[in-house]
């Protein structure tokens, strides 16, 4: 996979400790097992949808994990999905 510059953001937050209290909440989240790693996600996605991640960002969307990932293709079109967090797969995509 070719090197990416990923800036992944765990429940966007205006306050510091408040991001960091979220990223210590997905930490846990990919540590017990209830969401994939970021790495393991984007090379899942590089099969199915190949093109350049411009961003990554980890939101808690009700009761559910989910990775919204923004990609160049290609072809020069950009992509969003909304990827499950628990396997990687392909909940949305604009």
């Amino acid at each position: 996979m070719p090197a990416l510059t990923v800036l992944l953001l765990a429940l966007a937050s205006p306050l510091w400790a408040s991001e960091k209290a979220d990223q210590d909440r997905a930490l846990q989240a990919v540590q017990s097992g209830e969401i994939l790693p970021l790495r393991t996600v984007l090379e899942r996605l590089e099969k199915e949808q190949p093109g350049q991640v411009l961003e990554v960002e980890l939101e808690r969307k009700q009761s559910q994990w989910v990775y919204e990932v923004k990609l160049l293709q290609r072809d020069g079109r950009r992509l969003k999905l909304l990827l499950d967090a628990r396997d990687a797969s392909i909940l949305q995509r604009k």
